[in-house]
Formats: C-alpha cells, structure tokens, sequence
C-alpha cells in the first residue's frame, strides 16, 4: 500500500478531485452491496432480487438477504477451497456462545447443589406460601359473546349455591370434571397448579387462603363468574407442592447468589452504556474488537466487543428487538451480560467446560453441517474440482452455482437452508467478506423507484421470496383459568 505524506498527498487529493475517473471511484462502493471471496453484490442485482418478488419493501429484508447471500458465498468459497471446516482452533472461537452456554449451565448446576434450600413439609403447606387447589367455574361471560344480563348472572348464582349443596371432598373433582366452565381446569377434575401470592384474582386467592386443607369454599365470584373452591389437603398435594416449592426455594438461594455476585464484582453500568449498545446492534460485526467500557467490574472492563460475543447466546429473533428496546432497559441487559461474565471466569477457575466426547460432537457436527449445506448449494467439493481445474475456475463456478441457487429460492423453487451465526462467523474468520451499508441502500433506493412505476401486472406476476423473514417471539400462553 502507499502511503502518501504531507503537501504531495493534498495536491494528489486536489487534482483527483477534478477527476471524473475519480469521482466515480469515490462512489463505485454504494453501487455493491457486498463482497464474499471473490465474488461481488451488484446494488442493481440486489435491487432486481427483491424487488421482483412480492414482499413489502422494507429494509430489513435487504440486510437479511445479503447477510445470506455473503453467509452462501462464503460457503462456495470453503468449497472450492475443500475446507470443510476442521480447525478446531477457529471452531473453538466460532462456536463460543455455545460453549460459554454450556459451561454457565454446568456451572449453575455446581452452584445450586451447593446453596441452602428449605425441604417441603406439611408444616409449610398449611402456612399457606403456596396453594393447591381445585376449583368449579360457572361463567358470568364469554368471549366475543354479548355480556350477561343481570337476571343471567343471577341464575348462574343460583345454579352454583345449588351446586355448593351437592359437592364433598369424594366428588368435587368427579363434578368439576363434569360441568366447570373452565377448560383449563376442567379435564384435570378442576386441579389448579400451585399458587403463590398474586398469581391468582384478589377474590380467588383470598378465597382459597381462608380454608384449611381439605375444606370447601361457599361460592365465590371473581370478574369471570362463580367459583367453587376446594383446598386440596396435604396427601393430595404433596407431589405437586414438593416440587413447586423447591423450584421457588432454588430460585430464591440463586437470587441471593446473584446479589452477592452483583455486590462483590461491583458491576458498574457506564451512564452512555445505552447509546453504545444501539450503536453495537446496529452493526455487530463492526464491533468485534470494540474496545469501548459499558460497564466496569472488580474482573476489569466489559467492552463492546465483550457484548458481541455475549449477544451471540441470545435468540437471533431477540436480538433486533434490543434496537427497539427504550433506553431504560439496556443498562440491566448490560449488567447481566457483565455478570455472565463473571460467571463465566468463576466456571473457568473451577476448571469447568465441556467434557471431550462434547467436543468431538461439535467438531463433528460443524463438519455434517457444512457438507449438508454444500449439497443444498450444489458446490460440494468433488462436483468443482470436476467443474474447474484451477483454484479460481472453482470459485467462479462456486459463485454462479449461489447465484443459481439464490435465484430459485426466491423464485420458490428451493427450500431455504439456514447457515448459523456461528458457522458464518467461522468462514468470516478465514475468508474475506464485506457487508457495504451504502450499497444495500441503494438498492433500496433503486428497488422502490422501480416498483413505483411498475404496473399491477408485473406486480401480481412476480415469483413469491422464500427467504424467511425474522419472527418475533410468541407470548406465553394463557395462564390456567381464574386468571387468564
């Protein structure tokens, strides 16, 4: 590379700058959207691929498609090279997140068999902590129905205090089974898990607290209708109480541990931590080796490049919804990603990692999937070497078979294969690639300028994309009746 100095390299500029040839090689980069080995991302190409199909012009598809497009190449590039992937070095920093998973699993095991747990007892059932308990549900409204009238609500009163007569503890669950009106409950006999304070409607649970196991309620109405409750006596509950009990005891030792770990490693959240962080989400990659402080620790700094790694572990569905996460959140996201960490270091002086035949499974595993992948691609090794003599004959050939490949999915013609981040990250580590920001927004730019002056018939005629779009997670489901 040369390297210009002082006034020769400001004359140079001024003259160049006069230039066409030069003004176009200042602008070339925003007409490529990205770059894999030896092949290359035309904006135009790009513009053409996604905005013949038809999905919503958004650019998040843009960045997704090409973050494929380089993950495929790059995969074409191995191939041709037959590197199926084997360094086991680069595999080990590849497949980090994974690894650091399993080794805090390990980790949070060790600890907890060591943390002080209380033992389940009659004693502490009948305290009432948790509640177990069955119950009969007579509704007072349905959904999407009309609400129910006053004369309505009031035969379903009277309907659930003749009800009340008729049940003992022998046929309480045989009758819920029979007519509550809450399909949670109902095939169970009206068995409820066990509950603790506010997981259940104020009226229910207050309810249930005022009986003494293996009494029943009178009838009891909540804003879903009338319900009948029987508190379940020890002998019943023990199994379901036992287990409930331990997993809250365990839960509350690890709190204590976590504040503990929190107070002695002094996890400190720097104030422009949140700014960072978008900063970091917005181009991971970029930021590897950011050596920028979020936070600082009794273990030293926690930088960004710290972050990246740890965001790795994440669901790759969450990790775009810490963009649109408030500020507000991003600081207990970092101090648990620092204390992570500090786990972590804790597991690696107590010699805790993955045993050896884990090992060999991963080394194996990356191996299977890159071969799975080629095939998928139709760039497996030996179908190049007989394609292309040369090296870079086997790149070419690599390239155009993506393309082809590309082209199908989009067209619905191939399933969409998914490539891991850590498989990605692994061939971004041994061959050259770059994503080109400008680039993918002039593709975006040309692709809605395009589609802009389209007619309905070449709109209603372009082939469907196959590539997946990201999911947000779905919400927990309902929680058992009363309180769904």
């Amino acid at each position: 590379m040369i390297r210009w100095k002082g006034f020769a390299l400001v004359a140079t500029v001024a003259t160049l700058v006069a230039c066409e040839g030069f003004k176009e090689a200042m602008s070339a980069h925003v007409d490529v959207a990205a770059r894999a080995g030896s092949q290359e991302l035309s904006s135009e190409r790009l513009a053409e691929i996604i905005g013949a199909t038809k999905l919503p012009l958004q650019k998040q598809i843009f960045e997704d498609f090409t973050k494929v497009w380089v993950s495929y190449q790059l995969l074409g590039d191995a191939a041709a090279h037959n590197d199926s992937l084997t360094d086991r070095k680069a595999i080990d920093d590849a497949m980090w997140p994974a690894v650091a998973q399993a080794k805090l699993q390990k980790f949070y095991q060790q600890v907890s068999a060591t943390l002080p747990h209380d033992s389940a007892s009659e004693a502490k059932y009948n305290e009432g902590g948790l509640l177990v308990a069955r119950h009969i549900l007579l509704l007072t409204q349905r959904q999407g129905a009309a609400p129910y009238t006053p004369q309505q609500i009031d035969s379903v009163h009277r309907a659930a205090e003749a009800l009340r007569a008729t049940l003992t503890p022998s046929n309480f669950a045989a009758v819920a089974k029979r007519v509550s009106q809450d399909p949670g409950s109902a095939p169970n006999g009206g068995l409820l898990p066990p509950f603790g304070p506010g997981e259940m409607v104020p009226e229910f649970e207050v309810a249930t607290r005022d009986l003494k196991p293996g009494e029943i309620s009178p009838v009891v109405r909540s804003q879903f209708g009338f319900h009948i409750i029987e508190r379940l006596p020890y002998a019943e509950a023990k199994d379901a109480f036992s287990k409930r009990f331990a997993s809250q005891s365990t839960r509350g030792a690890e709190s204590t541990y976590v504040a503990q770990l929190d107070q002695s490693g002094k996890i400190e959240v720097k104030k422009d931590a949140p700014a960072k962080v978008k900063a970091i989400m917005a181009d991971p990659d970029a930021h590897r080796d950011d050596k920028s402080v979020l936070a600082t620790t009794t273990a030293g700094d926690f930088t960004g490049a710290k972050f990246v790694r740890w965001v790795g572990t994440l669901p790759p569905q969450v990790r775009p919804q810490i963009l649109q996460a408030p500020d507000s959140m991003l600081p207990d996201l970092v101090k648990a990603m620092a204390r992570n960490d500090l786990m972590l270091r804790r597991a690696d002086s107590l010699h805790i990692d993955i045993d050896s035949t884990e090992k060999a499974q991963m080394y194996s595993g990356v191996k299977a999937l890159v071969v799975q992948v080629w095939q998928a691609l139709n760039v497996d090794p030996s179908s190049l070497a007989q394609a292309g003599k040369t090296e870079a004959d086997r790149e070419k050939i690599a390239g155009e078979r993506v393309n082809a490949y590309l082209d199908d999915l989009v067209a619905g013609r191939k399933q969409f294969v998914q490539v891991p981040d850590a498989i990605t990250g692994l061939l971004q580590s041994k061959y050259e690639s770059k994503i080109i920001p400008q680039g993918i927004d002039r593709a975006f730019e040309r692709a809605q300028k395009a589609r802009a002056t389209s007619d309905s018939t070449n709109r209603a005629g372009a082939p469907q994309s196959s590539v997946p779009l990201p999911q947000l997670p779905q919400g927990n489901a309902p929680a058992p009746a009363p309180k769904q």
